[in-house]
């Protein structure tokens, strides 16, 4: 497996994969897939957001909605917390 450890974004999901609905699953050129929504919804727990399953666009206009599946976390702000670095911060000439 390989890391991304460059990456200034990196979210952790957490999924119920048993709430996930499989009539919404697709084939694909490399394996079968599910398309995924993240919410920015902060939850009690820490989370930053919810996982939403996309459902297809008739689905949508006949208003069905995903299920919430889980929920995510943002780890590249936890990172910087850690390492001391606020993006708003940076000294950039500018008095203001």
């Amino acid at each position: 497996m390989q890391h991304y450890t460059k990456s200034k974004s990196i979210r952790k999901l957490r999924l119920d994969v048993t709430k996930l609905d499989k009539t919404l699953f697709y084939k694909g050129s490399k394996g079968i897939y599910c398309d995924l929504l993240l919410y920015d919804k902060p939850g009690a727990y820490g989370d930053d957001g919810i996982v939403i399953q996309s459902v297809s666009k008739e689905q949508n206009d006949a208003g069905k909605r995903g299920a919430i599946v889980g929920n995510w976390r943002e780890l590249s702000k936890a990172r910087k917390e850690q390492d001391g670095e606020d993006e708003g911060n940076e000294d950039d000439g500018v008095p203001f």
